[in-house]
């Protein structure tokens, strides 16, 4: 396969990018970048510290001491294991919030783009293809009904013993397609030289294999 080679798989929530991520990951040697974990990870310490989205100050404070790595698949936030405890519902909704403001963007990208210049990784997030690896040789835009989508969240939340309704999560993913695509900065949103695959009816399985196809095809 090529000497370095950067997949970029974008997509909704809860459209099966960290799944299918992973798994490609592991079959090409990879290193797998969680975008979304690392907001997610600094929507957590702004609900630790009591930091609201707008107060741009302590923003800026907070990230100027906060480290974010990943390391044997999992992130770590200031040196501590943080896997655990940023899929709850609140941080998903901080880590939406925190994702739309510059300050954020500006240090994650940073370290994305650094990331993705000197090794093989495949990222999943939001904007990726159209703003953090852009030259990436590899564009995936994965999606589903927001339905569906809601269908497998819910059974994700419910298999940890989480208190919810399919209907309260299919409105927070409602919720957030919207923050998400009609953000000011980098919104969600397919780039022009990826392609798109609607997962709706399609296994983990059989979305792994074509991604590996495609790539395996062009790469070798």
């Amino acid at each position: 396969m090529q000497e370095l080679i950067r997949v970029a798989v974008d997509g909704p929530s809860g459209a099966g990018k960290s799944t299918i991520a992973k798994l490609v990951a592991k079959e090409l040697g990879l290193d797998y970048i969680d975008t979304g974990a690392m907001y997610r990870a600094c929507g957590y310490k702004m609900l630790q510290e009591g930091i609201e989205a707008s107060s741009s100050d302590a923003l800026k404070e907070m990230l100027g001491h906060t480290d974010i790595d990943f390391s044997g698949g999992s992130i770590f936030l200031d040196g501590v294991n943080v896997d655990g405890k940023i899929r709850t519902p609140e941080v998903t909704m901080m880590a939406s919030a925190c994702s739309a403001l510059p300050e954020v963007r500006a240090k994650l990208v940073e370290l994305q783009r650094e990331i993705g210049s000197r090794k093989s990784v495949i990222m999943d997030g939001r904007d990726i293809g159209t703003n953090v690896l852009t030259d990436a040789e590899f564009k995936f835009f994965l999606t589903a009904s927001a339905e569906e989508r809601a269908k497998r969240r819910y059974g994700e939340m419910k298999e940890k013993g989480m208190d919810v309704t399919y209907e309260d999560v299919l409105s927070d993913i409602n919720k957030r397609d919207y923050d998400d695509s009609h953000r000011k900065i980098d919104p969600l949103k397919k780039a022009d030289d990826a392609e798109e695959v609607d997962t709706t009816f399609m296994s983990i399985e059989q979305v792994r294999d074509h991604l590996l196809d495609r790539i395996r095809s062009s790469a070798l």
